[in-house]
């Protein structure tokens, strides 16, 4: 086995912790809207709901990762999972909408699970073994959403506030586990070098900031408005977009888990993110125009491929990019600037299908071409010494 396939210790309890973070999450996220519902909210006032979980997480997302670059991943990683439980379990007891609020703005500040994990397989990866970590990561986070909706539906059978009850437990036990299982591996920063500021962040970090968050803005506009132009073009019921949205993600855990690292050691890094980015453009120009199966499946296939293609692979260039001492601090801005596309993404998606059923994937698609001549020519010199330490 080369060395690029192998990996290090500690990386399939990092795996788990995050495959189980995800799954509660994937648990409560279909249900939410009906549970909010019960309670009298409004289709506004449950976007609100939505959007302050993303909005809690941009602004605590960078704190968490400059603190796990200061005091180490693995109280960070605890910490982010036991607030997840709380979060959950405050959904499930609540009586009112403004402790629906409470509990997602707390799962929200703690959602920096992802970075943190990101940033514990960055200290231990090699640079060959790192874009293949990475998307095994991002195939982790998949399965949540895979699973979840299925275990979270099951639960319900048993009462509505059941998945948020069950979601907290699978968290508890999560961070447990975690605890006892998932390696210390942050590597103590020497003197003189950076210590996990933001402003310590490279330009090469902050091209990749600027990336993600036009690269989510505009996936998340798809999400947010493609049960609806299934319904109105296909006729397609709850049930089907479901399916469909399972689908997509089987796709996404596919292309994540097995083809990055081949891909990454083929052309490299960033012109893997250059070919995902063309084929989201591709995709979304698909979907805009799409009024037949032969249309539709296609373009969502070509989307997911390119999506797969773009998430763990930028995530491993930020990693690789970041200045020693400061892997943390950059997940965590990657993940607050996805955090803020991701409330910035379906408002503006939601607008623009007012205007026309394909208007927010073709405006998607700009913003994605957009978004290639930001990705840099090459590492920096600061990111070439990084991958060095």
């Amino acid at each position: 086995m080369s060395t690029s396939e192998r990996t290090p210790a500690g990386f399939w309890a990092v795996w788990t912790a995050v495959a189980m973070d995800l799954l509660g999450f994937g648990i409560i996220i279909p249900l939410l809207p009906l549970y909010a519902d019960s309670f009298g909210a409004s289709p506004t006032v449950i976007g609100v709901l939505f959007a302050s979980y993303s909005l809690a997480q941009f602004v605590l997302s960078p704190v968490w990762g400059r603190v796990s670059d200061r005091v180490g991943r693995k109280p960070v990683l605890v910490v982010t999972i036991v607030g997840s439980a709380i979060g959950s379990l405050v959904l499930g007891l609540a009586g009112s909408l403004t402790v629906l609020f409470i509990g997602r703005i707390i799962d929200g500040a703690s959602g920096a699970s992802v970075a943190v994990a990101r940033a514990t397989v960055a200290d231990v990866a090699t640079p060959e073994q790192r874009p293949r970590l990475m998307g095994l990561l991002g195939a982790a986070f998949g399965f949540g959403f895979v699973i979840g909706p299925v275990v979270g539906s099951l639960a319900a059978l048993g009462g509505p506030a059941v998945p948020f009850f069950l979601a907290a437990a699978i968290s508890a036990v999560n961070a447990v586990a975690t605890w006892i299982r998932v390696p210390e591996t942050r590597v103590v920063a020497e003197a003189g070098v950076a210590t996990g500021s933001i402003r310590d962040l490279s330009p090469t970090v902050a091209r990749f900031v600027i990336l993600t968050f036009v690269g989510v803005t505009a996936f998340a506009a798809f999400e947010a408005t493609f049960s609806l132009l299934a319904a109105e073009r296909f006729g397609l019921g709850e049930a089907e977009i479901g399916f469909v949205f399972a689908g997509i993600g089987v796709l996404l855990v596919g292309t994540q888990g097995s083809l990055i690292g081949p891909a990454t050691r083929l052309v490299g890094e960033l012109a893997l993110i250059r070919i995902g980015l063309v084929l989201n453009v591709v995709g979304f120009l698909m979907l805009s125009v799409a009024d037949s199966w032969a249309l539709l499946v296609p373009g969502l296939a070509v989307l997911a491929l390119g999506q797969g293609f773009i998430t763990p692979t930028l995530a491993s260039a930020i990693a690789g990019s970041a200045k020693p001492g400061t892997s943390g601090a950059a997940l965590g801005v990657q993940q607050s600037a996805g955090g803020l596309a991701r409330v910035v993404g379906p408002a503006l998606g939601g607008a623009l299908f007012a205007v026309g059923l394909g208007v927010p994937y073709v405006v998607a698609a700009v913003l994605t071409l957009i978004a290639l001549p930001i990705v840099p020519a090459a590492l920096s010199v600061e990111s070439a010494a990084a991958l060095e330490i």
